[in-house]
C-alpha cells in the first residue's frame, strides 16, 4: 500500500518591513513598499500594516513600483518580467502583463493612466494598453538595462496635433544613452550620449521644461526639452543643423561624488532631491523669480563696490573682458541659480529609495515630507523645514515617523519556540524579538550582541542566548530585561541545548570546549536576578565545537566538531561511546529523534546522514540540498525530519524510508534558522532575507510519487516555455521585418494551458456539429414517417451539463482566457484549428455575440497567419461572409457608442448650464480659489540663459 503523508503549506510571512529589491511610494502617511514577492501597505503614523498585496503561487521579487494617475491603481514590476496592476482599495490584481524576459526595472504611466511603458534588464521597452489589457508593441534600441522612463506632456500645445507631445517617451539606460521615442510613428527621434558612465536615474521637472539625469560616477546633468522641435518636426536651421529635442544645459555640483541612484522632483512644491550617497539625500529648493533678481542685484552691488575700491584703472585686457561680458537681462538667469541647496538629509541607515509626500502634512507642520526606505528593514519619514533668511543657522530635517519594530535590522540567525508553541523568539545581530504565534505580532524587542543560538529555559519565562563574542546572555521575557550575562567562552558560542530533565544547560563553542551549566533560582527578594547559571564542569575537545545535543532519554550527549566527525558521550560520566565519521566537511547541525534511536546530521558537504544511536552505523546518506545544510530537526514523536540550507529550500524527509516527502520554497536567500512545533503542527524558518515564514500542516494528503511527477512536469513545462520564447514569432509587423519595433509576445505556462483549452473546446464542438450534421443528412434521406421516428443523437455530456450549443461553448471557453494572455494563447493553435476557429468567428459575428472580442481575434489571426490564409482557397468561402457579418456588427457597435457619447455630452452641457459641480471637481474649485486669491502668489516663469 502506498504510504501517504500530510502536506505542509505556507500560511504567513512576517518580520519583514521592506526589502531592498525595489523603490517605494509614499502618499499621505501611507507607504507602499516591497517585501520580497509582496507589496506591503503601512500607515506610517500609526505603525500599522494596512494591507498586503499577495498573489498565491507567485514567488518572483518585486523590482519596481509606480503610481498611476488613476485613483487606487498601482503598477508593480517583478523579477520574472511580469507586471501586475493592483487596486489598492481592494488589494486585488486588475490585470497581469507578461512580455519581458528579465526583471522589470522601470515603469511609467501616461498622464491619463491609459498607457503603461515598461523597461527591463532585457533592454526592451514595451508599451501596454491598460484599457484593452494588451501589449501594443516592443521598442528596441538600448544595449543595457533600462533605468528610467518618462512620458513628455506639455500643456502649452493642444493634444490634437498629429505629433502630440503626449506621444513622446524619454528613456535612459545603463548604456549611457538617453533616447527620445515618438510613439505615434514607433521610432527613435533622438539619441544622446548623456554621460560617460552608466545612467542610473532620471526625472523631469513638473513644468516639463528640464530633464535631470544622474550617472554612476556622481555626475548630475540638466537638459532642456525643445517642444518646438517636436511640434514643428526635425527641420534644418539656418546653419544647416537639425533642431534637437534634448539640449544640454548645465552640470550640477553635488556635495558627495557618489553614484546618483535617485532623482525626484516634488509634484507640487518647489523642491527636488538627489540621492548620491548610501546614507544621505541632498534636497534643493527651486528659487522664485523675485529671489533670483535679488541675488542678481546683490551680486552687482558687490561688483560695483569692488570696482570703487580699486584705485588703479583696469588694464586693457580687463576692460575688454568686462565689455564682452555685459550685463545679463533681468529675466535671464543661469540654470544653477534656480536651484539652491537647502539641506542634506542623513538617515539612520543605508538608503534604498526615497519619495516625497504628495499631500500636505497639516497646519503647523512642514508642508514637505520625505519618506525613506532603508536597506536595514526600516522606514522613516522626515519633515523638511521651511527655508530661513539667516545664513548662520543650518537647516536640518526632523524625523517625524519611524517604523522599525516589526522586523530585524539584519538577517535572522536563530529561532526557538516555547514549550506550548505560543511564543517564538528570533535573534539577529543586535536585537532579539518575541512574537505571538497566533497573531504573528512582535510583542517584545530587546537589545543584544550578535545572537548565534538560543533556547527557552524551563518555565518559558527566560531565554538563553549564545553570542558571537562568547557570552551566554539570559533575558526575562515578562519584563524584557537582561537577567544575567556570563562570559562563558573565549570564542563564538555555536550551540546551546537544555538537558531533558530541565536542570542543566550545555554550550559548545569555537574555543574547543563544551561547558555544562546548572540552573539556580534566586529568592524572590531579588527579582532582577531570579535566574542564573552556575558552571558545573567542562569537556575539552580536540577541535572547534559546532553543535551539541542531548538525547531525549538523557543518556547520551552528541558533539559535532570541525574535523567533520560527531562524538557521542555518556551524559552522566562523559565517557566516550561512539564516533560518527563519514562527512567530507564539518557537521554544522544535528538532532536526535524522540525515541533516542536515530541521530541525523547535516553538513556543509550538502549531505544528510541518518545514523543508529545504538551502534553508530550509518543507515543512509542523502544528497539533500544544492548548498550547505544549516539546520536539521526531527518532528516530535516521529522519525520525520526537516532540513534547511543556504539554497533557500525547506525539505521534509522520512527517516525510516529514507525518502524525500516535500520541498517548500519561499525564501529568497539563505535559511539560517529553523524551529519545529512541539506538537507537530507547524514549522518556522528564518532567513538572510530578514523574513520569518510559517509553514503549517494541512489536512490534505500527500503522496511522494505524485510530488515527483509534478516536479518533472514543472521542469518539462519550464523547458518548453523557454524554448518557445527563444524563437520569437512576432518579429514582423505589417509583413516587414523590423529590428526596432516588434510585437509583444511571451509564452508562459498559463498561455499554453489556455491554448490547449481552446483546442479541446474546438475538438469537442467540431465533433458535436459533425454528429448533428450526419443526423440531419440521414434524416433528409429517409421518408417523412421514418424521419419522425429517428432519435436524435445523445449530446456531449459537457454540453448537456452546461446546457450550451457547441458554438456558445467555444465562445465561453475563449472568454474565460484573460485578455492579456489571449494573443499568446491563440499563437499556440495550429493552422488546422485556426481554420476551425474562423467558422466559429463567423457564427459569432452573425449572431452579434461579443463583437469586440470577435473583431480582436479575427484581426490578430489574419495578421499572424496572413501567408497561409492567402494561399488557402478554402478560406475564401468563410472569410467573405465573415467580412459582411463583422462589418454589420461593428457598425451597430459604432452607432451604440456614438449614441452614448452624444448623450453624455448632452448631460454635461446640462450640468454646466445649471451650475452643478461635477464629481471629482474639487481640484478645479481649488484652482479657481487660488486664482481669485491673488495673482501675486503665482510663481512666474523665467527664461534661462544657456
Amino acid at each position: 500500500m502506498v504510504h501517504s503523508y500530510l502536506r505542509h503549506g505556507p500560511t504567513q510571512a512576517f518580520g519583514l518591513i521592506c526589502s531592498n529589491s525595489s523603490n517605494s511610494k509614499y502618499d499621505d502617511k501611507i507607504a507602499y513598499v516591497p517585501a520580497l514577492e509582496d507589496v506591503l501597505v503601512w500607515d506610517m503614523k500609526k505603525g500599522q500594516l494596512l494591507a498586503m498585496w499577495h498573489e498565491t503561487g507567485h514567488r518572483a521579487e518585486v523590482t519596481c513600483i509606480e503610481r498611476s494617475p488613476k485613483e487606487n491603481v498601482f503598477g508593480v514590476g517583478y523579477a520574472d518580467g511580469s507586471i501586475r496592476l493592483w487596486d489598492s482599495g481592494s488589494s486585488s490584481v486588475i490585470a497581469t502583463f507578461n512580455g519581458h524576459k528579465k526583471a522589470v526595472t522601470a515603469l511609467a504611466f501616461d498622464n491619463e493612466g491609459a498607457r503603461l511603458a515598461s523597461g527591463s534588464q532585457d533592454t526592451d521597452l514595451i508599451i501596454w494598453d491598460i484599457i484593452a489589457e494588451a501589449g501594443l508593441y516592443r521598442l528596441r534600441g538600448h544595449r543595457n538595462e533600462v533605468t528610467g522612463i518618462r512620458f513628455l506632456v506639455s500643456h502649452t500645445y493642444p493634444s490634437t496635433f498629429a505629433d502630440s507631445p503626449s506621444s513622446i517617451l524619454l528613456t535612459v539606460s545603463k548604456d549611457t544613452l538617453m533616447k527620445v521615442w515618438d510613439l505615434s510613428t514607433q521610432h527613435c527621434m533622438q539619441t544622446v550620449v548623456a554621460h560617460r558612465a552608466e545612467i542610473w536615474s532620471m526625472d523631469i521637472s513638473p513644468d516639463q521644461k528640464y530633464v535631470f539625469t544622474g550617472s554612476n560616477d556622481g555626475d548630475l546633468k540638466a537638459w532642456k526639452i525643445g517642444f518646438e522641435a517636436i511640434t514643428d518636426g526635425l527641420r534644418e536651421s539656418e546653419t544647416g543643423e537639425i533642431n534637437k529635442i534634448i539640449h544640454f544645459t548645465a552640470s550640477f555640483p553635488l556635495a558627495l561624488h557618489h553614484r546618483v541612484s535617485h532623482i525626484l522632483f516634488h509634484p507640487s512644491q518647489p523642491y527636488f532631491a538627489v540621492q548620491s550617497h548610501d546614507r544621505s539625500v541632498e534636497v534643493f529648493r527651486i528659487r522664485t523669480e523675485e529671489e533670483i533678481r535679488k541675488k542678481e542685484l546683490r551680486r552687482r552691488k558687490r561688483e560695483k563696490r569692488k570696482e570703487e575700491k580699486e584705485k588703479a584703472g583696469p588694464t586693457e585686457t580687463e576692460t575688454k573682458t568686462t565689455s564682452d561680458k555685459g550685463d545679463p537681462k533681468p529675466d535671464e538667469v543661469a540654470l544653477p541659480d534656480l536651484f539652491a541647496p537647502l539641506l542634506v538629509l542623513r538617515a539612520s541607515g543605508k538608503l534604498r529609495s526615497f519619495d516625497f509626500g504628495t499631500k500636505d502634512a497639516g497646519k503647523g507642520k512642514s508642508s514637505v515630507q520625505i519618506f525613506v526606505a532603508l536597506a536595514s528593514n526600516a522606514l522613516e519619514v522626515y519633515d523638511i523645514p521651511t527655508p530661513i533668511a539667516s545664513k548662520d543657522e543650518t537647516l536640518e530635517a526632523t524625523r517625524a515617523y519611524v517604523l522599525d519594530l516589526p522586523g530585524h535590522r539584519s538577517n535572522v540567525r536563530t529561532l526557538c519556540l516555547s514549550s506550548d508553541d505560543q511564543t517564538l523568539l528570533s535573534g539577529s545581530n543586535g536585537s532579539l524579538k518575541v512574537w505571538n504565534m497566533k497573531t504573528t505580532a512582535c510583542i517584545r524587542t530587546m537589545d543584544c550582541g550578535y545572537a548565534i543560538c538560543s533556547c527557552f529555559l524551563p518555565g518559558d519565562l527566560h531565554v538563553a542566548i549564545g553570542t558571537k563574542s562568547g557570552e551566554i546572555v539570559i533575558y526575562d521575557l515578562a519584563s524584557s530585561t537582561l537577567v544575567d550575562s556570563i562570559k562563558a567562552h573565549s570564542a563564538t558560542v555555536w550551540s546551546l541545548h537544555v538537558r531533558p530533565d530541565g536542570k542543566a544547560l550545555v554550550s559548545g563553542s569555537a574555543d574547543k570546549e563544551v561547558k555544562f551549566w546548572e540552573f539556580q533560582q534566586e529568592t524572590a527578594a531579588r527579582v532582577e536576578q531570579s535566574f542564573s547559571l552556575i558552571h558545573a564542569r567542562t569537556l575539552k575537545m580536540s577541535d572547534d565545537v559546532l553543535s551539541v545535543r542531548y538525547s531525549p532519554n538523557g543518556k547520551f550527549l552528541a558533539v559535532s566538531l570541525l574535523d567533520a566527525t560527531v562524538k557521542i558521550f555518556y551524559q552522566d560520566s562523559l565517557k566516550f561511546f561512539l564516533s560518527l565519521y563519514g562527512h567530507k566537511l564539518p557537521v554544522s547541525c544535528m538532532d536526535v529523534s524522540d525515541d533516542s534511536k536515530l541521530i541525523v546530521t547535516g553538513s556543509a558537504d550538502k549531505n544528510v546522514k541518518i545514523w543508529g544511536l545504538d551502534f553508530g552505523d550509518c543507515h543512509k546518506s542523502i544528497f539533500a540540498h544544492e548548498e550547505g545544510i544549516t539546520q536539521v530537526l526531527f518532528e516530535k514523536k516521529s522519525h520525520y525530519f526537516w532540513t534547511v540550507s543556504k539554497d533557500g529550500m525547506l525539505k521534509y524527509w522520512d527517516g525510516d524510508k529514507f525518502e524525500h516527502i516535500q520541498k517548500l520554497d519561499g525564501h529568497h536567500s539563505e535559511i539560517w534558522a529553523l524551529a519545529v512545533s512541539n506538537h507537530g503542527k507547524f514549522v518556522v524558518t528564518g532567513s538572510h532575507d530578514k523574513s520569518i515564514r510559517l509553514w503549517e500542516k494541512l489536512d490534505e494528503p500527500l503522496f511522494p510519487e505524485e510530488e515527483r511527477e509534478a516536479e518533472l512536469e514543472n521542469v518539462f513545462e519550464r523547458g518548453l516555455v523557454d524554448s518557445l520564447n527563444r524563437s520569437e514569432p512576432g518579429d514582423e509587423i505589417n509583413g516587414q521585418s523590423s529590428a526596432e519595433v516588434t510585437t509583444v509576445t511571451k509564452q508562459t505556462t498559463e498561455t499554453l494551458v489556455a491554448g490547449e483549452r481552446i483546442m479541446e473546446a474546438l475538438d469537442l464542438a467540431d465533433s458535436e456539429l459533425k454528429v448533428l450534421r450526419e443526423f440531419e443528412e440521414q434524416k433528409a434521406r429517409e421518408n417523412t414517417s421514418d424521419a419522425l421516428n429517428l432519435q436524435p443523437p445523445p449530446r456531449n455530456p459537457v454540453l448537456a451539463a452546461l446546457d450550451l450549443q457547441p458554438e456558445a461553448y467555444v465562445l465561453q471557453v475563449v472568454e474565460k482566457v484573460p485578455s492579456t494572455a489571449l494573443h499568446d494563447a491563440l499563437l499556440v493553435l495550429p493552422f488546422t484549428k485556426v481554420i476551425s476557429m474562423m467558422h466559429y468567428l463567423d457564427m459569432w459575428a452573425r449572431m452579434g455575440w461579443n463583437v469586440t472580442l470577435v473583431a480582436r481575434i479575427v484581426f490578430f489571426l489574419l495578421r499572424v497567419h496572413h501567408h497561409q490564409i492567402v494561399a488557402n482557397k478554402l478560406m475564401r468561402t468563410s472569410l467573405i461572409p465573415m467580412r459582411n457579418h463583422l462589418r454589420g456588427a461593428l457598425r451597430q457597435e459604432k452607432d451604440t457608442v456614438g449614441y452614448n457619447l452624444a448623450a453624455l455630452q448632452y448631460m454635461r452641457q446640462i450640468h454646466e448650464a445649471e451650475g452643478i459641480a461635477q464629481f471629482g471637481g474639487q481640484d478645479f474649485e481649488e484652482d479657481k480659489t487660488r486664482e481669485l486669491g491673488g495673482e501675486s502668489k503665482k510663481r512666474k516663469r523665467v527664461s534661462v540663459r544657456l
